[in-house]
């Protein structure tokens, strides 16, 4: 039996637990570990700042700081913290009462040019852990990072913190998230797990933490890096497939024809040995994982030891997809100053209702949004622009209504940037009411509106992917 082994045989299973980052990640994940019969205390630790302490408050009065529409995560928190087995505290000195600690904790890059990603919050929070560390524990990186990340920077600053050897005094694994917001729960109970430990006994200790919150989804066991490379993959093939399906848009624009026609026709051919994984074009990217993804990924690479054999000269496909990606807010603008332009306006004076921060449906999540930098590129141009989201209350910097009509009114534009159900529902003559307007704009970068219904009402319409309507006649 190896010196971690009997260290681990002495503290016994695993009973308290924490959880290091109250987010999108971390909240679902500490109130499933302390909804299971097996685990008897769960901690989740948050930074007293300005910008987070509310959390604090909210998780304890057994309420859900996260907006938007999350199935069963607020009851979840109040039942928890009403069966007294959850818990949220700045106090990170009280690590060194549990048996195991994951870090969910973001990981953007600060500049994707130069593949150096902003670990500052991680590596806080690496360094936390690491001075309570105590012989026998386990701790366990679920932010995505650059791979080597777990095996390399963090093993170094938890050995340096805590004085213990990694895979000897206590035990260290990568559990990448899987989650996507709106189904949180969902996704952490059905999703399969992967687990890489630095060794075999880390990587049972994080099976045995993991394995009681799966209900759908089963354990996949690797090594540390493998796991790492894993979630950096699974996210850049995802933003590849957004990607084809937006590049595909863009051509089917300037053919004159309609890409749902043409993606339909494509998802119609099915059978043995026939995979088309076809998605659906937007007006952008968003969130914290898709637009980074890619570059830990390439970041792995470049700092990896091995040679890698690929086409002189030629661009990462990967890379390039983030691109055409990071493309689609400019051409959501584009479309919005050719219809400009059919009713003789410019961007410059123009009032543009915008429709969605968030870069997902019903969600209050709009960290990347693409509706960002559509906005920039209105403003820079000298036009007025009021921006509504009924689930973002607040983003600093800007000022967002959820009162659609205040925002629509007088609009010469109004641009649909999130595909929010609430969206589905406006009407093409009440849109034409209360913008006052003989021919106002409307541009649809989630496909959710009726084109025929605008155009028949005098709406110069612009579509992405509708180049079948794009170029129609004005009524």
């Amino acid at each position: 039996m190896s010196k971690l082994e009997k260290l681990i045989v002495d503290r016994g299973p695993i009973k308290e637990i924490g959880v290091l980052g109250m987010g999108y990640v971390g909240i679902p994940s500490a109130v499933l570990f302390a909804d299971a019969p097996c685990f008897t205390k769960v901690l989740g630790f948050q930074r007293n700042s300005k910008s987070s302490s509310y959390k604090i408050d909210m998780l304890n009065r057994g309420e859900s700081p996260l907006k938007g529409e999350e199935p069963g995560l607020e009851d979840l928190i109040s039942k928890v913290v009403k069966a007294g087995k959850f818990e949220c505290t700045p106090d990170f000195s009280r690590i060194s009462e549990l048996d195991a600690v994951t870090l969910a904790i973001q990981t953007p890059f600060a500049n994707p040019k130069d593949l150096e990603p902003d670990f500052s919050a991680l590596i806080e929070g690496i360094k936390n852990v690491g001075k309570y560390l105590r012989p026998g524990m386990l701790v366990v990186l679920e932010s995505t990072i650059t791979p080597g990340t777990t095996e390399g920077m963090a093993k170094k600053i938890l050995e340096e913190e805590s004085g213990l050897k990694a895979g000897e005094d206590f035990a260290l694994a990568h559990a990448p998230e899987r989650v996507m917001v709106g189904r949180l729960l969902k996704n952490i109970r059905e999703h399969d797990r992967i687990v890489g430990g630095i060794n075999e006994t880390s990587t049972r200790r994080a099976i045995e933490l993991y394995s009681p919150v799966l209900t759908a989804g089963k354990v996949i066991p690797m090594s540390a890096t493998a796991a790492e490379v894993t979630k950096t993959a699974e996210n850049t093939f995802r933003d590849l497939q957004i990607a084809a399906i937006n590049q595909l848009a863009l051509y089917c624009e300037a053919m004159g024809i309609n890409v749902y026609d043409v993606r339909t026709g494509v998802d119609s051919l099915k059978g043995e040995g026939i995979t088309r994984a076809i998605l659906w074009p937007g007006a952008g990217v968003g969130g914290h994982c898709l637009t980074k993804d890619t570059y830990h990924l390439e970041r792995g690479v470049k700092i990896g030891n091995g040679q890698l054999d690929y086409p002189e000269g030629s661009d990462s496909i990967y890379v390039l997809a983030r691109k055409v990606n990071d493309f689609m807010p400019v051409h959501m603008y584009n479309l919005t100053v050719a219809a400009l332009k059919r009713i003789g306006k410019e961007m410059k004076g123009s009032k543009i209702a915008m429709l969605g921060w968030a870069f997902i449906r019903d969600s209050d999540d709009a960290r990347n949004t693409p509706s960002e930098p559509y906005r920039d590129l209105c403003l820079k141009e000298d036009a007025t622009v009021n921006v509504h989201d009924p689930y973002v209350v607040n983003y600093p910097g800007i000022e967002i209504s959820d009162n659609l009509e205040n925002v629509v009114r007088n609009a010469d534009a109004v641009v649909i940037l999130a595909g929010h159900s609430v969206y589905s529902d406006i009407k093409a003559d009440w849109v034409k009411r209360i913008t006052g307007k003989e021919n106002p704009v409307i541009v649809d970068g989630r496909n959710i509106v009726e084109p025929d219904e605008f155009i028949r009402n005098g709406f110069v319409y612009k579509g992405i992917g509708r180049g079948d309507k794009n170029e129609h006649l004005l009524m």
